[in-house]
C-alpha cells in the first residue's frame, strides 16, 4: 500500500512512531496485562504517566516554575467558556483581539457568560490588495482595566497566523491549539496559554492549560466544578476522570518530539515545510493565497485555485495519489493543507509534485 498523507486540520494526523507505539501497548501497557485505558487513573503507573507527561512538556516549552499545567477536558471551545468563567467575576472586563473564525468564537462564548457590556474586541486584520494582514494596536493608549487581553495566533480556517509578540498592559491569554510545540515561545510573556490536543498534541478531548500563579487570584463567575482551573491545580487535573488514552497519547507525543531534537528542531522542519508549499503556489499562476506573506501560518496553509471549477477534480485527483482532507474550511472554501509537527517533509514534497502535475494538466 502506498502511503497516505492526512492534510486534515483537526483531529489531525499523529506521529507514525507515536501511533505504532500505542498499537503495540493498546492490549498490554507497561507489561500490565491490560491496556493503558483500562487502569485506575489514580494507580501508580498512571501518575508515573503523567508526572513524566508533564516533565517532558515543561521541558520542551521552557516552563517556568511559577506555571501550573493542566489536563483538562473540553477541547479549546471548553476553554473559551472556563476563561470567562475563571476570570470574569465581579463585573470584570476583557479585550478579545478578532483575526478569524476561532478568536471570533471565543468573543462570542465570552459575551454569553460574562455580558455583551463586559467584553470588547477589536479587528486586528485589514486587507491590501486582496491580501489579509494582521495589524496589532497600540494597546498602551487604551484607558481601561482590562483582567486580560484574548487572542488567537493561529487561525486554522484562515490561514493567518500572528508571530510578533502582542505587547499588553494587561495579562495575554493565547488559544494556541493549533500552533502549540511547533516553534518556540517565551511563556513567560502569557498569563495563560490553552490548546485543544488534537492538531499537535494528541486525539481530541483533552486541552492543555498552562496558567500562571497570580491569575488564580481573579475572581470568577459561578461555574462547573471540572472547568475550574483552581480546582484543577488542587487535584492534579484529576477533580473527575480525566481522558485517560487521550493523556497517554499525548505523553508519547511529547517523548517524540523530544527525541525529534525539541521544539527549536520541529521548528526549523516547520520553516522548510511552509516554505516549500507557499513557493509552489506563488510560482504557478494556477494557485492563489489569500493572506499576506508575513502572516502566512506555517501550520495551516490555505490556498485557492484561479479557477474554482476544478476544485472538485482537484480533490479527487489528489485523493488518488494519498493526498487527504485537502479540502477548505465550508465557511470560506478554496483548499487547506494542514501540516502540523507529525506531517513528514515528505508529504508536502508530494503534495507541491501534485499541484504542479495537475497545474499543468488543467492549465
Amino acid at each position: 500500500m502506498s502511503a497516505t498523507f492526512n492534510f486534515c486540520a483537526g483531529p489531525a494526523m499523529l506521529p507514525q512512531a507515536v501511533m505504532q507505539k500505542a498499537q503495540r501497548e493498546l492490549l498490554d501497557w507497561n507489561n500490565m496485562g491490560t491496556s493503558v485505558m483500562e487502569i485506575s487513573h489514580r494507580s501508580q503507573e498512571f501518575i508515573a504517566l503523567t508526572t513524566q507527561a508533564e516533565a517532558d512538556l515543561r521541558q520542551l516549552m521552557d516552563i517556568p516554575l511559577n506555571y501550573h499545567v493542566l489536563f483538562m477536558h473540553g477541547g479549546g471551545r471548553g476553554q473559551f467558556s472556563a476563561i470567562a468563567n475563571n476570570f470574569l467575576g465581579n463585573n470584570g472586563q476583557a479585550l478579545y483581539l478578532v483575526d478569524g473564525s476561532w478568536s471570533s468564537a471565543a468573543v462570542e462564548e465570552a459575551k454569553k457568560l460574562a455580558g455583551e457590556d463586559n467584553i470588547d474586541t477589536i479587528n486586528i486584520v485589514e486587507k491590501s490588495n486582496g491580501l489579509n494582514s494582521v495589524s496589532i494596536p497600540e494597546l498602551s493608549t487604551i484607558d481601561k482595566d482590562y483582567r486580560y487581553l484574548h487572542y488567537c495566533p493561529n487561525e486554522t480556517v484562515d490561514g493567518i497566523e500572528i508571530f510578533d509578540t502582542v505587547n499588553s498592559p494587561w495579562p495575554v491569554i493565547a488559544d494556541m491549539s493549533s500552533n502549540i510545540l511547533s516553534r518556540k515561545i517565551d511563556v513567560s510573556q502569557f498569563g495563560l496559554i490553552y490548546a485543544g490536543a488534537q492538531k499537535n498534541i494528541g486525539p481530541s478531548g483533552l486541552s492543555i492549560v498552562i496558567v500562571r500563579d497570580d491569575m488564580l487570584t481573579l475572581p470568577s463567575l459561578p461555574q462547573s466544578s471540572i472547568m475550574d482551573y483552581k480546582l484543577a491545580v488542587k487535584h492534579a487535573s484529576m477533580y473527575n476522570t480525566p481522558p485517560t488514552f487521550a493523556w497517554y497519547l499525548a505523553a508519547e507525543v511529547f517523548a517524540w518530539l523530544k527525541a525529534s531534537g525539541g521544539v527549536e528542531a520541529v521548528e526549523q522542519i516547520n520553516i522548510e515545510k511552509a516554505q516549500l508549499l507557499y513557493q509552489c503556489i506563488d510560482d504557478l499562476s494556477f494557485y492563489t493565497s489569500g493572506v499576506a506573506s508575513l502572516n502566512r501560518s506555517r501550520m495551516n496553509v490555505t490556498f485557492q485555485l484561479v479557477n474554482p471549477e476544478l476544485d472538485d477534480l482537484f480533490l479527487e485527483e489528489a485523493k488518488l495519489a494519498g493526498l487527504v482532507a485537502l479540502k477548505g474550511h465550508r465557511s470560506v472554501g478554496g483548499m487547506r493543507a494542514s501540516i502540523y509537527n507529525a506531517m513528514p517533509i515528505e508529504g508536502v514534497i508530494e503534495l507541491v509534485k501534485f499541484m504542479q502535475a495537475f497545474a499543468k494538466k488543467h492549465s
